[in-house]
């Protein structure tokens, strides 16, 4: 009987070609293009100085068997500089899945990094917390902004990615909604009497029926309270484009926002020093790979 070599190690450029194979295989509803797509921009894209590009694999006999995507970020909280690993697609194929492990305990060894996980399976909730990820959001909030009040003088203006400066705008948030509309998100400010306040949206594919209308997905706000100030603004400007829809990340029903609420869907773990904030999805898997 032979006995399988199997490893977990880095993934590097060469191994990519058959890492979307392999993420095809795993996932039936999503296409190899889907896959190719998605790690080409992680190839683009900065990486923090130490830390893996795209994760971690399991080969056997020199061929992928598993594969586990990480988007590692560093950006400044509270002044500081911190890190954030979005713990994306993770796949094992089933007579190797013995090793998985392998994969999980050296993709989350690191203490000092904040991981997430944004799309669990619910079968998958209580081996998550058993790792010892704890909830940062419950459900989501199905909002319809244009039922919204609308604040006085307010205008909504979109960001291409090649803007170089917006008056009033700090230069890291521009920067924020420049990399995001590369991705293909909606990027855009709303004009306030206070100055320009920074959001970015993705498209939201809906499972399920819950909201049978096309939706959109809030991405980044500084604030939720950012958003509900706007949302009268925003909703008309997105009737425009035919998203009468914004789902967020929310622990309850948003006060002053008309919508509805469930936690049926959109929980979300984290574990690590820093909670992440419920209006903050940059660079995961949601803007890179597509919901």
């Amino acid at each position: 009987m032979r006995i399988p070599k199997v490893r977990c190690r880095e993934i590097v450029e060469s191994d990519i070609e058959a890492i979307a194979d392999l993420l095809a295989r795993g996932f039936s509803g999503r296409t190899r293009g889907y896959w190719t797509r998605g790690l080409l921009r992680q190839s683009e894209r900065p990486v923090p100085p130490g830390y893996p590009r795209y994760g971690y694999l399991l080969e056997n006999d020199r061929e992928p068997v598993g594969v586990l995507l990480l988007l590692y970020t560093s950006r400044i909280e509270a002044g500081r500089a911190v890190i954030r690993c979005n713990v994306s697609s993770w796949y094992v194929e089933r007579e190797f899945r013995i090793y998985a492990t392998l994969l999980t305990s050296t993709a989350q060894k690191n203490k000092q990094v904040t991981y997430t996980n944004i799309s669990p399976a619910v079968p998958t909730w209580p081996i998550i917390e058993a790792q010892g990820y704890k909830i940062y959001c419950s459900g989501l909030y199905f909002s319809v902004p244009l039922l919204s009040r609308c604040e006085p003088g307010a205008t909504i203006e979109t960001i291409a990615p090649d803007v170089r400066s917006i008056s009033g705008l700090p230069q890291p948030d521009l920067e924020l909604l420049t990399s995001h509309a590369r991705y293909g998100c909606l990027a855009f400010i709303c004009h306030t009497n206070d100055g320009p306040l920074p959001f970015v949206m993705t498209p939201k594919r809906m499972r399920g029926g819950t909201i049978p209308l096309p939706a959109l997905q809030l991405v980044y706000c500084r604030d939720i309270a950012d958003y509900v100030r706007c949302a009268g603004a925003i909703g008309r400007f997105l009737m425009r484009h035919g998203k009468p829809v914004v789902v967020l990340d929310a622990n309850g029903p948003v006060p002053g926002l008309a919508g509805v609420y469930t936690e049926s869907r959109g929980r979300k773990y984290f574990k690590g020093p820093n909670q992440p904030g419920l209006t903050d999805l940059t660079e995961t898997e949601l803007v890179l790979y597509g919901s």
